[in-house]
């Protein structure tokens, strides 16, 4: 375990714990958290702690050609009772995504810190945001890092009505040209879409 200090770099991946912890510390700026999302490393940390860095080794990662639409799914969208838009509200997206309840979290990990740096992210072009509405009221969204290299680094999504995430996250997907979407740990949701497990090492060579 390594404490990271102000000098920009980070250990080799290889050194993270079987749960995929690799350094404590550091900041939160542009250029570190560039550094780490290109490394394969991304923070992940709660509001009391200090700042965590994680690679974990399988990741869980969507190839957009396997992406998985349900039948059910295939109606929702031919409906069209939802707009998507991309970039139109990073900030409220990211707030209601910090307000999201999930089992065995008492608070949330996206901390106000965490909040004001990929705010810096989407002011400088790397961090998106996906909005879907429903009658002109934000009804789901999600972020996350371009790295523009082909690979989106997802980071979190929120809805408040039923399917909407999922009609958020299927026509980002269906209409990019992203060669991976990193989904960073595995979550049931998220292998019904068609995510799975790869190595570190070969989620690496695609970065």
């Amino acid at each position: 375990m390594q404490y990271l200090n102000d000098n920009l770099q980070f250990p080799d991946v290889s050194e993270a714990s079987p749960e995929g912890v690799l350094a404590i510390g550091g900041d939160l700026s542009v250029d570190r958290l560039l550094l780490a999302y290109k490394s394969g490393i991304f923070p992940w940390f709660d509001a009391e702690e200090p700042i965590v860095w994680w690679s974990p080794d399988p990741r869980f990662v969507l190839f957009p050609e396997r992406l998985k639409v349900s039948k059910s799914m295939k109606q929702v969208l031919r409906n069209g009772d939802f707009e998507v838009t991309v970039n139109r509200d990073f900030k409220t997206v990211i707030a209601e995504c910090s307000k999201v309840k999930r089992n065995g979290q008492a608070g949330t990990w996206i901390t106000e810190s965490m909040i004001k740096a990929y705010v810096d992210l989407h002011e400088q072009g790397y961090a998106k945001s996906v909005e879907v509405w429903q009658n002109n009221k934000l009804v789901a969204g999600l972020y996350g890092v371009d790295l523009g290299n082909g690979v989106f680094c997802g980071e979190s999504m929120f809805t408040k009505v039923s399917n909407a995430s999922k009609v958020g996250f299927i026509t980002f997907v269906q209409n990019t040209n992203y060669k991976l979407i990193d989904c960073q740990v595995y979550t049931n949701h998220l292998e019904s879409l068609g995510a799975e497990e790869v190595s570190r090492d070969r989620f690496l060579g695609y970065l």
